[in-house]
């Protein structure tokens, strides 16, 4: 038997995925471009296990069972790996068969999955790199992005940290549609980010089924392909390598509305942001529109649902804090727990005016209800997958049974 744990980090889009040129090697219709979060914060834990006595597949996520031979597209990214280890130990006899062995898949996200916050995409990224640690894959990582592309479109985006590119492509095959690193964590560590759970419900449209409607109704969908996009990728990649904030900023709340314009213009319409989500989006434009040197100060995006994303220099993150937890309060002790000691002990929501903004409206949104955002997570610009080594860490027992089951 051989075991092997790795967790994999959340990627928040700045420039949106959305549509794909082919549904079954989920090529898209645009390049795409995001900043990968700290696993401290979110990630998903994954334990694969190999062994000769397995009779079958086996997969457990967040505690339940699952049909593994219903699960099309992780079993995509089980053929490939297991395609390249089996030419490894063509090649060399003396290597253990693990490509004819049965394995044991055991994962946990330590955040609500299919609710707008990159499940998929981390979920799916530490399938591939535990697999690929497992069967001891001699690849680079953006060609360990193009199975983890099949898995998950995002995926691929998430087997890298810092800021990361995912190249469409033009190949029919889908062999140059992979993910790059555009720069490290290291390059931009002053950017921060905090996201807004605003529901951790399931999404109504699944991002699967809802940019397929789009591709084939929206009209204004052609133009974000053929033209928006591309410019904006090329700006942003020049925005992150020169750490430029201000258009950072702008690209992001620009391309993150055009995507729910799209949304909008799909046919019937597409809705993934609620009350909440748009008065936060009112919120962080007053923030910025008053602020004391008129620079931008924060950027909201948004995902396939309703959960903000705000991206922000570390220097800014407290007062942005207090401002949306005033807004929007919490209701449970877990709302906001300041891993970082930014509000170190302060009242939350007290003390909300940013300083300096004279012109500030404190009533440009009204207070919500408690629990209207249930959840505030601070977290960094972090690192690309890691491999756990402590047996503690195993979600699998000695027998390659979860440890945890619901």
């Amino acid at each position: 038997m051989k075991t092997v744990t790795c967790t994999a980090p959340v990627n928040i889009a700045v420039i949106k995925y959305w549509g794909k040129r082919d549904t079954e090697l989920i090529l898209p219709t645009n390049d795409s471009l995001s900043v990968t979060l700290s696993q401290d914060i979110l990630h998903s834990k994954t334990t694969i296990s190999a062994s000769q006595d397995y009779t079958q597949d086996r997969l457990w996520l967040n505690g339940k069972e699952e049909d593994i031979t219903k699960n099309r597209r992780m079993h995509n990214c089980f053929r490939e790996t297991r395609a390249l280890r089996q030419k490894m130990e063509e090649a060399d006899g003396s290597l253990e068969k693990l490509s004819t062995y049965k394995v044991h898949v055991c994962s946990e996200n330590n955040f609500p999955t299919a609710a707008g916050l990159a499940s998929s995409a981390s979920g799916l990224a530490a399938l591939v790199y535990t697999l690929s640690k497992l069967f001891d894959l001699n690849v680079s990582v953006s060609d360990l992005s193009r199975i983890a592309r099949q898995g998950s479109g995002s995926a691929c985006r998430s087997l890298f940290g810092g800021f990361v590119a995912w190249e469409k492509g033009e190949a029919k095959d889908g062999s140059d549609s992979r993910a790059v690193q555009v720069a490290p964590e290291t390059h931009w560590p002053e950017l921060e980010a905090l996201v807004c759970v605003v529901s951790d419900a399931k999404k109504g449209t699944s991002s699967t089924e809802g940019m397929q409607h789009t591709v084939e109704t929206s009209t204004l969908m052609q133009e974000r392909i053929n033209k928006v996009v591309p410019e904006r990728m090329e700006a942003m990649k020049k925005a992150i390598l020169n750490r430029d904030f201000q258009s950072f900023a702008e690209i992001t709340m620009r391309d993150s509305n055009q995507f729910h314009a799209v949304c909008l213009d799909t046919y019937p319409p597409i809705f993934y942001l609620n009350d909440t989500s748009r008065a936060i989006i009112r919120l962080i434009h007053a923030y910025n529109s008053t602020s004391p040197d008129g620079k931008l100060k924060a950027a909201y995006t948004y995902d396939a649902g309703p959960n903000a994303v705000i991206y922000a220099p570390k220097e800014n993150m407290r007062e942005i804090i207090q401002l949306i937890s005033h807004y929007f309060p919490g209701q449970s002790s877990t709302y906001f727990t300041d891993p970082y000691n930014v509000i170190a002990g302060a009242t939350l929501g007290e003390d909300f005016v940013p300083k300096g903004h004279a012109a500030f409206n404190e009533n440009v949104i009204p207070v919500f209800a408690p629990g209207s955002v249930s959840r505030l997570l601070h977290t960094k610009t972090h690192d690309g997958p890691r491999v756990l080594t402590s047996e503690e860490d195993s979600l699998l027992n000695a027998e390659g049974l979860p440890k945890r089951t619901v």
